[in-house]
Formats: C-alpha cells, structure tokens, sequence
C-alpha cells in the first residue's frame, strides 16, 4: 500500500476516500445524545429559526458559554440537509477527513510518507479518536485547530529566525484564533502552557524575536477577537466576563455533576485510545537515529500531552472528551514507536505484553457484555445488580437484539489476543491486524451497539418530545436538565407573545437575576416553572424521572399523569378554560 501511494495525490485522495467511508456512513442513524450533542444543534436550529446567525441563542436566550463557530458549521450543514441527526453530525465527519489529511501532512514532514499513512491508520482505528468524529460535539474541530496552531509553533521554534518566521507566527496565531472561536479561552490556556513549559524544558534559551510575536498575537486577536469585538460594538458587553466565569467555574467545581479522581483521564486514555495508548508507552525512549528535527517535534508532542493531561486531571470537572486533546500527541507517539519497534531500535516489552493483554480482557469482556444484554437483563433486573433505580428502569425497554452481538467482543478478543502474542515473537506486522480488529470493533459497536444504548437510555423521551412537536404542545423536562425536549420538541420563539408568561418572569425578576448561571439556563427553569403554575394557553406537557414521581405530583397538583415508561413519568397539564 505505501507504495502504491507513493505520491501525495495519490495518497490524498486514498485518505479522503476511507475519511469520507469512515465518518460519514449512518451518522444519522439514530438521535443525538443529551446534553452536548443535543445542546450544540439546538443552538444551530435556533439559529435557523430565527435568523440570528450572528448570536447563540439558547430558549432564543442569550447563551454565552460557548462561541460562534462550531454552531455556525452546524447552522450552514442544516441549511443544506435539513434539521436532522445527519446535519448536525456531518461538520465533525468532515473534520475527521481533514484531520486525516493534516496528520499525512504532517507525518510526512516529520518523517515520511509511510509514517504520515501510518499515523492516519493508527488514529482512525482507535476507540474514541474515531468514535468523536461521528458525534456531534465541539471538541474534534477545537482540537484540530489547536494542534494546527502548536505544529506552526513547532516549526516557528525550530528555527525562530529563519525567513518562514512571519508565515509561522501568522499561521499560529490564526489556528489559535479559531480555537478560542470554536470553544472559548481554554485554547488560549492550552497553547499557552505548551509554550510555557517548551521554554522551560529549553532551558529558557530564545525561541522567537520580538516581531515575530507581534505577527502571532496580531493574527490571533484579529481572528479570535472578531466576533467578540462585534458583540461589544452591538451592547453585548458582559460576554467576556461570562466567558471567564463559566471557565473559572468549570476549573473550580464538578459541573454538570461529573466528577472523578485525579487519575480518570490517564484511564480514560489508556483503554479509550487502545491499541494506540498501548505502544505510546515506548515512545519515552530517547533515539539516537532521529533528526534534530525529530527530536524537536516529539518533545513539542510529550509536553502537550503532558499539559494536557495534567490540567485537565487537575481541573474538578472531569469528562471524557476534556483530554481529547492528546489523541494528536498520543497517537503520534504511537506511531513513533511503532516505527521504531519495525525498525529495531526499540525491543518489544514482556510488561507492555502483560498490559496490552489485560486492557484487551477489559474491553473485550465489556464489548461480550453488552452484546449479552438480551440474555443477561432479566437476571440483572431481578437480582438488582445494579444499585440505581433509575437504570434498572431503563433496561426494562423493549430492545430489538438478534442474539449475536456478543460476538462482536469475542472477535475483538480473539484477533487481539492472536496479534499480542504475535508481536511479543516479534512478528511486528501483526501491529496492523491488532489495528483492523481495533477498527473493525469500533464500526461495528457504532453502527449494532450504540443504537440500542440509546433505545436504553432515551429512546422514549426522545419519541415523546416528538409527538409533542407534531401537536404543537409545550414539553418540558422536571426534576433534571435535558435539552433534548428544546430540539425534538422544536421548541418556536412564540412564548413572547405569552402575556402571562411576561408577566411571570417580570414577578421572579430578582430570582432570575440571582441565579449564578447562564441567561439561556436561568430563563429556562423560569419558564419550566411558568408551564407547571402559570396560566397557560396550550397544552403543556412533561417529563420527570419515575423515582420523582411522588415529589412531582405533591408539588405540581395540576399534573395529570399520562403513563410511566423506562423509568420515565410522563405528564400533561390543560390550560384553565
């Protein structure tokens, strides 16, 4: 194959081709996931509705804790292909092509050809590097830009005086731009830090000259500050402060009520990134056969993943895609020390074996589980396995399973297991079977497993929502935070015309006003509680968790209960005649 792509047309197309086969297939086959991916596409249909390109709107609020960019590559997707799963997928499906592309680029630069072909294999194979370009959340293009933004850095510092130094400097610069553009100042925080610890571990020698940095913070205030300057020219003045204050908060506390230890991200990374994370462990080694070049470039890769993980291991918020980040310097390292281990500079580890082994039982008895779910969800049920009431509920859906699922984990066992103890004989080849099994699993779990995970978890609020949209009734969530009743249940811009519901929000102005949240969530819950006590027009309806039932029915007495499903109550209200 290496040889057959022996140009970069060539090989630019072949990469192209398997992105578009990989991350674009099926993407819409099931509904978006409460609450980031449900969150960032109601933003982008708010847009739509209202033709409000410019802000990002939340209950047609004001929502300040993300920027533009992301939501606008929705908006435009959705304008094309409608307001649908597949529209609100597709932006991160194309940016898994162009990361694609970005690694052969790099990787060529770096080192070679096959290098750079090897790294596209390695990232699109492993679990959650791949699984995030099917999603619908923020983080794939944040972090492509980030990445694009320190490899310009890694080249400006390579040689800070060369003649390139302005283009680098721009480049950097406006990479970073986009960053803070696509998901706020933790861009700034991340390239930031990289830098500062690269300085240190330099030992504090020159890296770039006054003009140059100059160019760097020209280009990035220009790019990232534009549509903060127009939100201050149009009054929108207090957005920066909500943008440091949802940051600080985020840093301080464990928002959205995920927390985790110190060490979650380092798991999160080692079995998430398998088989990658698996050979990034040789890649520590210092090699004698490597090009200054080289050597600068993977020192630049471990300090980011470094900072990376350690922040945000420090940071109280902690969930998976926060270290998505280091996917970039992970798989690199990989890819490094897979290079090296075919070329015998590097020896296969009989501790590495043992480790590589038991992060295959893991997920390989994980992935056999869940494929046994139809055969094993009574004896869970029954015996109460699982000490939440709320997710023995769930597994009470209806769920269509053909009963050979479970195969998926053993294939995943059996050609891992095989290609392990290969590769310890040092029959190094067998690294690109450990992959394609890697990659087989992966597609097989998005397009058999994760479809029933969410029939499990959502499915049938997802449906209520939608039926309520199709009777044009008001539907709300009670008792916990969902977005999904706002984009399924295609909530309009009327309630301004609702002289009640003005009237309402006027009488809880100080409450309002108090709540240490964002505009677009405080609003939200006053306008939840205006449809359970205010004097409504239309039918309203709602969805509480069935272990809230009694303490909904005891303090919402106007609430008729329609019928109870998957650990969901389902209620509606009339309007007073």
């Amino acid at each position: 194959m290496f040889k057959i792509l022996n140009t970069d047309a060539k090989a630019y197309a072949f990469i192209t081709l398997i992105g578009a086969l990989l991350f674009i297939p099926f993407i819409g086959n099931m509904p978006l996931f409460d609450w980031d991916e449900i969150n960032f596409a109601e933003c982008a249909r708010e847009m739509l509705v209202s033709k409000n390109y410019s802000d990002v709107q939340l209950y047609f609020q004001p929502f300040w804790e993300k920027p533009p960019m992301f939501i606008w590559f929705q908006a435009i997707s959705m304008n094309v292909f409608g307001i649908n799963e597949f529209a609100a997928r597709l932006p991160n499906a194309l940016c898994g092509i162009a990361t694609l592309l970005v690694l052969y680029r790099i990787g060529k630069l770096v080192n070679d050809n096959k290098f750079g072909l090897t790294w596209v294999f390695i990232y699109a194979s492993s679990l959650l590097p791949h699984l995030f370009f099917k999603s619908g959340i923020i983080d794939p293009w944040f972090n492509l830009f980030i990445f694009l933004s320190v490899f310009n850095l890694v080249k400006h510092t390579n040689n800070p005086v060369g003649s390139y130094g302005y283009k680098t400097a721009l480049l950097a610069g406006f990479f970073l731009g986009l960053a803070l553009l696509t998901k706020g100042p933790a861009a700034l925080v991340l390239v930031g830090l990289t830098v500062v610890v690269f300085f240190i571990v330099n030992r504090l020698k020159k890296i770039s000259k006054f003009q140059f940095l100059l160019a760097f913070a020209f280009a990035f205030l220009i790019t990232g500050f534009s549509w903060f300057i127009i939100e201050l020219l149009k009054g929108n003045g207090h957005v920066i402060q909500e943008f440091i204050e949802y940051q600080i908060r985020l840093f301080k506390t464990e928002d959205s009520d995920h927390g985790g230890p110190f060490i979650y991200h380092f798991v999160v990374l080692l079995i998430g990134c398998f088989p990658a994370s698996i050979f990034m462990l040789y890649a520590f080694r210092k090699q004698n056969s490597d090009t200054p070049f080289q050597v600068h470039f993977k020192k630049w890769m471990l300090i980011l993943f470094w900072v990376v993980l350690i922040l945000f291991s420090i940071v109280q918020t902690k969930i998976v895609h926060y270290s998505s980040l280091c996917y970039f310097p992970l798989t690199y390292l990989a890819t490094y020390a897979i290079t090296k281990l075919k070329m015998g500079t590097l020896q296969w580890n009989k501790l590495i074996t043992i480790l590589a082994y038991f992060v295959t039982i893991i997920l390989g008895l994980a992935f056999t589980l869940i494929g046994l779910m139809p055969f094993l969800k009574e004896y869970i049920i029954s015996n109460k396995l699982i000490d939440d009431d709320f997710a023995i509920e769930n597994l009470k859906a209806n769920v269509h399973w053909t009963g050979f699922e479970w195969l998926i984990g053993v294939i995943f066992l059996v050609i891992s297991f095989i290609s392990i103890y290969k590769i310890g004989k040092q029959r190094f080849n067998f690294i690109y079977v450990l992959f394609f099994g890697s990659l087989f699993t992966i597609y097989s779990l998005l397009m058999v497993i994760v479809p029933k995970i969410e029939q499990y978890s959502q499915h049938t609020t997802i449906e209520f929502y939608k039926m309520c949209a199709r009777n044009n009734y008001c539907v709300e969530s009670l008792g916990y935070k969902s977005y999904a009743s706002l984009f399924y249940g295609e909530f309009k811009p009327e309630y301004r015309q609702y002289e009640d519901l003005q009237r309402y929000i006027k009488a809880h102005e100080q409450e309002y006003k108090e709540r240490d949240l964002d505009i677009a969530v405080s609003f939200g819950y006053v306008y939840t509680n205006w449809l359970v006590e205010g004097n409504i027009s239309k039918i309203s309806c709602f969805v509480a968790k069935k272990q809230e039932y009694e303490k909904t029915i005891k303090f919402h007495t106007e609430l008729k209960l329609l019928y109870e499903e998957n650990g969901f109550c389902y209620f509606v209200r009339f309007p007073k005649k």
